[in-house]
């Protein structure tokens, strides 16, 4: 339940009081590790990560100010693949940042880097591959890229997000 009291204050206050950024920059949003954000182990649970990188990547495209014109274009976020490595636990009550940042896209996906910071150093590297959809089809990415207003090629992608596109091909090739 505490999810939706943060999504409903990073729409209705967060999104209209943050700073900007370009489309390749690095976003940061800053919480508290609540109780009921805990497990048995009292740290942040491990199914609270993916819930606060949602919050994070909806505040990064208000940031780039893509979040309204998306919402009206009707295109909405789609997570294909992640890759979580957690290094440290973060305690209760304990503040942390969230960094998110796009590091390439390529013919199909975009690639998104997400960060957990706190005084006490990093604590888990998420990389997350994704696509926007309308009217249950894929916005192509040149015209998302070209929509969110950069102009040029994609970063090169880093090296473990490479070996992870092709251990995710492999995984598919595998299924088939």
């Amino acid at each position: 339940m505490n999810l939706y009291f943060r999504l409903f204050w990073l729409l209705f206050w967060r999104a209209r009081h943050c700073r900007d950024i370009g489309f390749l920059d690095t976003s940061r949003i800053d919480y508290r590790v609540l109780p009921f954000d805990c497990d048995i182990n009292f740290h942040l649970t491990n199914s609270r990560y993916p819930a606060f990188m949602d919050l994070a990547r909806t505040y990064m495209l208000a940031e780039m100010g893509l979040l309204k014109r998306f919402v009206k274009l009707k295109w909405m976020p789609i997570v294909n693949a992640a890759e979580f490595t957690y290094i440290r636990d973060i305690k209760p009550l304990k503040k942390f940042e969230i960094e998110s940042k796009i590091v390439g896209w390529d013919e199909k996906y975009f690639y998104i880097e997400q960060r957990f910071i706190s005084e006490r150093g990093l604590h888990c590297i998420v990389h997350v591959r994704g696509v926007f959809v309308c009217k249950g089809k894929q916005v192509p990415l040149d015209v998302l890229v070209k929509e969110a207003g950069h102009v040029g090629e994609s970063p090169e992608l880093p090296p473990e997000v490479e070996k992870w596109k092709a251990f995710l091909q492999l995984k598919k090739e595998r299924n088939m």
